[in-house]
């Protein structure tokens, strides 16, 4: 007997996707369109609106290694935070292949399902690796202060990175994009949602580690190596806004500090 197709409503949360699943299997329900808070469209089919239940989550969590494989399990996790479309259409049909055919179902890497949640989350770890590179913090009175920009939600994946390396330090790290920041101190952190973070400006002392930064970004350059495709394809143009050595803007608040009788050099990377 097929399974009733319906559209899902549910609060965009990972527990509540799982929540989604438990609740499709229970009812023999096939979800062919999820709903958010954030998207309200309209439906053609019966609407399924799913409360978060921790309980089921865990016990549907709990079954993904038995049933995906750890390799599985771990791109069906990683699935939830990119920017995939659809995306919990796309890993619904990843976890029903898994249940059915068990860990080896990840060997077929030119059905769809598979390739596309591959992809998803190759993008996702991509991202989050230039993240590592390309974050600038500031010192807001004790607090060091950064945002990006990313396309998926990379704060899960960068936050034991930016912990370890700076494991005494009280951090805040906003992801303008999906609204929500992690916010770290030595014995806890969270990653939390927030509509907007006002950091302040800048104090004296930050605006000079911030020109000593750009002064060493330009200084190194080589001026007979200057290649700008060269560059952006290492250091993607959107990154570039929340970069210190591209914010000329603070040039004013203090006096030029780089040599004045030397030329300033373009950047090469």
């Amino acid at each position: 007997m097929p399974w009733t197709q319906v559209c899902c409503c549910y609060d965009g949360t990972f527990p509540g996707f799982l929540t989604c699943v438990f609740e499709s299997y229970v009812n023999k329900e096939e979800p062919v369109e999820f709903r958010t808070p954030d998207d309200p469209c309209c439906s053609l089919y019966p609407q399924r609106t799913i409360l978060t239940h921790e309980n089921h989550a865990m016990r549907v969590y709990r079954s993904l290694e038995g049933k995906l494989g750890r390799v599985g399990r771990d791109l069906f996790v990683r699935g939830f935070l990119t920017c995939l479309p659809e995306k919990e259409l796309w890993l619904w049909r990843f976890l029903r292949m898994g249940y059915s055919q068990g860990p080896s179902f990840l060997r077929n890497l030119t059905d769809p399902t598979v390739d596309r949640v591959r992809r998803a989350v190759q993008h996702l770890n991509g991202e989050a690796h230039q993240y590592k590179g390309f974050v600038r913090f500031s010192d807001y009175h004790g607090i060091l202060a950064g945002e990006i920009e990313p396309k998926n939600r990379v704060l899960p994946l960068l936050r034991p990175h930016f912990r370890g390396r700076y494991p005494g330090e009280n951090l805040i790290l906003h992801d303008r994009t999906h609204r929500e920041a992690l916010f770290s101190r030595p014995e806890q952190w969270a990653i939390l949602p927030v509509e907007d973070v006002q950091l302040g400006p800048p104090d004296e002392a930050e605006l000079a580690y911030r020109k000593l930064w750009r002064s060493f970004y330009d200084t190194i350059a080589i001026q007979g190596r200057y290649n700008p495709k060269y560059r952006m394809g290492h250091m993607p143009k959107r990154y570039w806004a929340m970069m210190t050595e591209f914010q000329k803007d603070w040039d004013t608040a203090l006096p030029e500090i780089s040599n004045p009788s030397c030329p300033k050099k373009q950047p090469l990377v």
